[in-house]
């Protein structure tokens, strides 16, 4: 596996390796009808079937890769996808092992992850026909609303990766206009963060307004986004490494290292910063992308490798005496999505 010279400062300089991305046990994880969600240690856990949130997310990596067999799973998951949609234009989440819909309607997350996917797919598909496809779903976006804003800025990010494809596509500025203006809202009232405590995934927040910030050529929502972002990477650092938020959540006033961490903090993180420096060209975002990166490596409060190199899966969790062992949907994205925004950096220096 090719190896690749990155560190925190500039890309150039000799410090960090890094691997190519290892996909081989997405492949594993997956099957005609979509992703398994679960997996016990590497080996997937058909019992507990599929769900659009996770199929939502491989539409997200797949999108970057042009591999023939990695179009291959775009193809599954975006079936899946749009199998999931209701004749109202919303979508299912679960389905079990044999094919069948155990739920009505997904969650409101799940519902945003959705338009994500199909946003990605849309601008960056490897195909024509998945382009076309995703596309012409979007027509009925402004079907999505939501109060939660995660929801909105999962549904922002797709609408954002639309625009950057279509230009002035309609139905996809009204949906990031709109998911955004929320998160925008709900920042006025709460300072330095618009919620009371620290939950989830939750650099995407600010990534949306930074995503929203460009698309729709609005300062006030770039502003707003770097201004969260600068808090919340400030909030997630411990020393020279990322401390992110446990999955029960952190409220202020909350010190020291807590477990476990998610590897989707990181994921998130590095998107967020990634889309800083683009935006800014500032070589500290850079430099927090790195940071993020090596949370995955190991630099984390465990000192725990997080990544799994030979398989391409990533553990499911950072625990305080190492590594949750099992590599589920979730955690592996994560991984992947990581390792290509450091692929990223290296092709936006070289």
């Amino acid at each position: 596996m090719r190896r690749d010279d990155i560190s925190e400062g500039h890309p150039s300089t000799s410090g960090f390796l890094l691997s190519e991305p290892n996909f081989a046990h997405l492949r594993d994880m997956t099957e005609d009808r979509g992703l398994w969600e679960h997996a016990s240690h590497s080996t997937p856990r058909p019992e507990h079937g599929f769900c659009n949130d996770d199929n939502a997310r491989a539409l997200v990596i797949t999108a970057h890769e042009r591999a023939a067999d990695l179009t291959l799973l775009a193809g599954i998951y975006l079936r899946y996808v749009l199998e999931s949609r209701r004749p109202d234009g919303t979508f299912r989440n679960r389905r079990n092992s044999v094919g069948t819909w155990v739920d009505d309607t997904g969650s409101d997350d799940s519902q945003g992850r959705a338009w994500w996917g199909l946003g990605a797919i849309a601008a960056r598909a490897p195909e024509q026909w998945m382009q076309e496809t995703a596309l012409e779903a979007f027509q009925s976006c402004a079907v999505f609303e939501s109060p939660h804003l995660r929801a909105n800025a999962y549904a922002a990010l797709g609408a954002a990766e639309v625009i950057g494809r279509s230009g002035g596509f309609q139905p996809a500025v009204e949906l990031l206009d709109r998911t955004t203006a929320s998160i925008i809202v709900a920042t006025r009232s709460a300072i330095p963060w618009p919620e009371t405590r620290l939950t989830y995934d939750n650099a995407r927040i600010p990534e949306a307004l930074l995503a929203a910030g460009l698309a729709l050529g609005d300062e006030r929502r770039t502003a707003v986004g770097m201004r969260l972002l600068e808090w919340l990477a400030g909030t997630e650092t411990r020393g020279n490494h990322f401390s992110f938020t446990p999955v029960a959540g952190r409220s202020p006033g909350d010190h020291g290292p807590a477990y476990d961490q998610q590897p989707i903090e990181a994921w998130a993180m590095a998107d967020a910063c990634h889309r800083a420096f683009v935006a800014t060209g500032d070589s500290r975002w850079h430099e927090l992308v790195i940071r993020a990166v090596k949370w995955l490596f190991g630099t984390n409060d465990a000192n725990a490798v997080m990544y799994d190199e030979a398989s391409g899966g990533t553990y499911d969790g950072l625990m305080a005496t190492g590594v949750n062992l099992n590599r589920g949907a979730e955690s592996t994205l994560a991984g992947l999505g990581i390792l290509q925004v450091a692929a990223s950096l290296r092709s936006n220096s070289s």
